[in-house]
């Protein structure tokens, strides 16, 4: 038989037409169940969404969608502030189905910090008010605990109360502790709101980079010594205040800014609120917001503002402080007077005010005026940090305003103010405004010439001589080469002197002859103690402080003492008047 033929005869089979309609059929499903899986898909992601803006319906806690908020570290990658999860424990008392009274003892126990009779006043809360369209509400939600610890949590979870909430949140942590806290500020109870600080400056910045870490200027090793040495000196002399800045004097980063007293940024809520104008706020800035007459730390500027203008053009021009210098019914004296007709070198050595009132004499209001403005005396710091103290200035310059200014009195400015202007007066002439965040080393940093290179080299020589022959002795460290000018002045506020009320400073620089970081130091309010005879001047109380931050940040800095490095003064030795025969005697 054909085989062939066999097989044509057989009636076809329909097995093809089934299986196309299987397969349409099953592609129809599938199709539906994808559909119906993208529905339930955009569900769930706009539940998500809307659980992402608010976790509580109806009263609960609204928390903005935004990325994690970025850390601050120091200029070495040292953090200083980031953002941790914790747990959080709250409840919504209307919805309790336990025993109220069992809860509260529970909770009196398992969270310490109220008694049961106040736990047991918070799960019975006054009756909700009915919303006005009809909606079920939740009532008010209350934290019990945030920042809670894991073993807090699970003992809660056992109580099996379904009114519990326990979550999780976003928590800044500042691991640091109080270090450089004014600095960094802090975030309100939300975790999200920055209150002051570079927490407030940079608030687009930590939260616009997700998560990128942003670096500060600060030095946390140079940071730890200022405040370290301050403190001490506080304690020690009893003084209510202090604050201390480290600056370098190339780039204006500012490597570590201290105020005393400080406060923790994990725990904002536990500082004290002063009652006393006089002391404030743990909180509070001193270094850019507190406003004093800066004394004798004036009389550089003084001096290089008269060089520089051609007023003093001989160093060994001797003026005289044979007697105070009575003007009209002002009488300016010197706290250690000399009584004899003194050298540029001399005044400043001495600290002389009789001295530089009479170079001011000469300088005049408007060059006295316009340099004070140069240096930016008449406005706040233009710095990234908040809240920047305006100065205090003279409403009238009288002839007696300008010799007083010339010796920091009648003038009011920041510590910042005066670290600017000392960077200026040292690193060549030219001012630039401080910063807080890091400078990548190489950076080119703008900046104005308010001092030639000349004056700039005199006044290295003047600063290097007030610490080896003047007021400044007890600041100078061996073969580090520091330089400086001591200020004592009394406090005045509300434009009233308070008797017996000093604010103390010292205004240092190293190594005085390749300039690289100004030091300022301040004390408010010290009190002599026996080691300094009672004396409280700046020479005796802040400037011991600035000695032992130099000796301790100059190797870390990469400054190492060299006793055979000096700022060269030779041509200034003949005009120190250390012969006292004719101490006298007018200048021939």
């Amino acid at each position: 038989m054909n085989t062939a033929a066999l097989t044509a005869d057989l009636p076809r089979s329909r097995a093809p037409v089934r299986t196309a309609e299987t397969i349409r059929v099953a592609q129809q499903r599938l199709i539906f169940l994808m559909t119906a899986f993208a529905l339930v898909t955009a569900v769930i992601s706009a539940r998500l969404l809307w659980l992402a803006v608010s976790n509580f319906r109806d009263g609960g806690t609204s928390v903005a969608a935004v990325g994690p908020r970025g850390m601050i570290t120091d200029r070495n990658g040292i953090v200083l502030a980031s953002t941790i999860k914790n747990w959080s424990i709250g409840i919504f008392p209307n919805e309790i189905i336990g025993d109220r009274d069992h809860l509260a003892a529970e909770l009196a126990r398992i969270i310490p910090g109220k008694t049961q009779d106040q736990y047991r006043a918070l799960l019975n809360p006054r009756k909700t008010k009915p919303r006005k369209d009809g909606k079920p509400t939740r009532g008010p939600f209350v934290y019990l605990k945030r920042n809670a610890v894991p073993e807090m949590v699970s003992a809660i979870n056992t109580l099996g109360e379904p009114a519990f909430q326990l979550g999780r949140e976003s928590e800044r942590f500042y691991p640091q502790g109080t270090l450089a806290a004014q600095v960094l500020g802090y975030l309100d109870l939300d975790g999200k709101t920055p209150v002051s600080g570079m927490e407030a400056s940079l608030q687009k910045e930590l939260t616009t980079r997700n998560g990128a870490p942003v670096a500060l200027s600060i030095d946390s090793r140079v940071q730890a010594a200022m405040e370290s040495a301050l403190y001490a000196q506080m304690v020690k002399h009893s003084a209510v205040g202090a604050a201390g800045i480290v600056l370098d004097v190339r780039t204006g980063e500012v490597l570590a800014m201290a105020s005393l007293p400080t406060f923790n940024p994990n725990a904002p809520g536990r500082t004290p609120v002063s009652q006393d104008e006089r002391q404030p706020d743990a909180r509070f800035n001193r270094a850019i917001k507190s406003v004093f007459e800066l004394g004798s730390t004036f009389k550089m500027i003084t001096v290089a503002n008269a060089i520089e203008k051609g007023v003093i053009t001989d160093m060994g021009r001797r003026y005289d402080a044979t007697a105070p210098l009575v003007v009209g019914g002002f009488k300016i004296r010197d706290d250690h007077p000399q009584n004899r007709w003194m050298s540029v070198p001399d005044i400043l050595i001495h600290s002389s005010n009789i001295g530089t009132a009479r170079i001011a004499d000469e300088l005049g209001q408007e060059r006295t005026s316009h340099f004070f403005r140069e240096l930016g005396f008449d406005k706040p710091v233009d710095i990234e940090l908040r809240g920047a103290a305006k100065p205090i200035w003279p409403g009238f310059w009288a002839r007696t305003t300008v010799m007083t200014t010339a010796y920091g009195h009648g003038i009011a400015v920041t510590p910042l103010h005066l670290a600017n202007a000392y960077a200026a007066l040292v690193n060549g002439g030219t001012f630039r405004n401080a910063t807080m965040m890091k400078v990548e080393p190489g950076a080119q940093v703008p900046g104005r010439r308010v001092i030639s290179e000349a004056t700039s080299a005199r006044m290295r020589q003047m600063m290097r001589l007030v610490v080896t022959k003047g007021t400044g002795k007890a600041a100078n460290v061996e073969g580090l080469r520091v330089g400086g000018k001591t200020g004592t002045a009394e406090k005045n506020l509300h434009g009233r002197y308070i008797h017996n009320s000093l604010l103390v400073t010292f205004a240092a620089v190293f190594p005085m002859d390749q300039p690289r970081y100004v030091l300022i130091g301040t004390l408010d309010e010290p009190h002599g103690t026996a080691d300094t005879y009672g004396f409280r001047t700046a020479a005796w109380t802040v400037a011991p402080a600035i000695k032992k931050v130099i000796a301790r940040i100059g190797p870390l800095l990469g400054v190492m003492p060299d006793a055979s490095r000096d700022v060269d003064v030779a041509d200034l030795t003949p005009y120190i008047y250390e012969d006292k025969k004719h101490a006298s005697e007018a200048p021939d």
